[in-house]
């Protein structure tokens, strides 16, 4: 009798002791399957929260469009291009520019009268739609532009930035009105009739004949064949800004805290 009951017994574990192991194994498997994706998931949701909160250098933003656009090919120096951006996200903030035109305009006067010295930039597409010469004042030198003035008829180019507003027919056919933005800089510059406009003392044939270009009055004066073309990619508010050779130019546009500030809350 005993022996049957032994015989029982050694047949239920027989049994039961492979499907008590095969349970304990899928417990163990399922338990760590789960561990790993919890794992999985708090690593996934850190980095997402790195990306929300990790805030982008202004500085390398501007440097990374001035690479994308190339304008370190076209003899744009940086430097110059991160004031005029760093004004633009300013004044774009303070609407002051033209929410469906994301143009800008640079001129350097602190370069030659006889290279290149005027890009329209298409920030949106991140594109440069013209590099061409551009004139600067009689009254502030001859190939190199090194005074500037804010007075009517000094015939000084005036510095700073510039909202580009309406056009007219005048003198020198159509030209395009400026109004300065720098309080003591440029602000006279509608009065002073400060204007884009087309002469023929802007070309490749004038700096042949002279080592330099013709002067203006104190317009950014552009060739003649381009004028209009000029005139209708920048008109009706986009922004203008004239760098040149003077350690004492000062702008509120130029303030970098502010600008860097719009663009973390992406505001403009």
């Amino acid at each position: 009798m005993e022996n049957r009951k032994m015989k029982k017994s050694k047949n239920l574990l027989t049994h039961v002791l492979p499907i008590l192991f095969l349970f304990v194994a899928v417990s163990i498997i399922s338990w760590t399957n789960l561990s790993t994706n919890s794992d999985n998931k708090t690593n996934s949701t850190d980095t997402l929260n790195l990306q929300i909160t990790e805030k982008p250098n202004f500085s390398s933003y501007i440097s990374n469009v001035y690479q994308t656009i190339g304008l370190h090919q076209t003899g744009l120096a940086f430097p110059v291009f991160e004031k005029a951006i760093t004004g633009f996200i300013n004044l774009k903030r303070d609407h002051q520019l033209n929410k469906d035109k994301e143009i800008l305009t640079v001129i350097d006067f602190s370069k030659s009268s006889t290279e290149k010295r005027m890009w329209i930039i298409d920030l949106k597409n991140k594109s440069v739609l013209l590099n061409t010469y551009v004139a600067h004042g009689r009254g502030s030198g001859d190939d190199m532009a090194n005074k500037f003035s804010n007075v009517a008829e000094s015939h000084q180019s005036s510095l700073g930035f510039y909202v580009t507003n309406e056009t007219y027919f005048g003198k020198h056919g159509l030209s395009l009105k400026l109004d300065g933005l720098d309080r003591g800089i440029n602000n006279l510059a509608r009065s002073r009739a400060i204007v884009v406009h087309g002469a023929s003392y802007v070309s490749e044939s004038f700096i042949n004949n002279h080592g330099r270009l013709g002067r203006s009055h104190g317009c950014p004066a552009v060739p003649e064949e381009l004028n209009k073309t000029i005139i209708e990619l920048i008109k009706d508010k986009t922004c203008m800004f004239i760098n040149g050779s003077n350690p004492n130019y000062r702008s509120v546009f130029l303030d970098k805290q502010k600008a860097e500030n719009i663009l973390l809350t992406a505001k403009i």
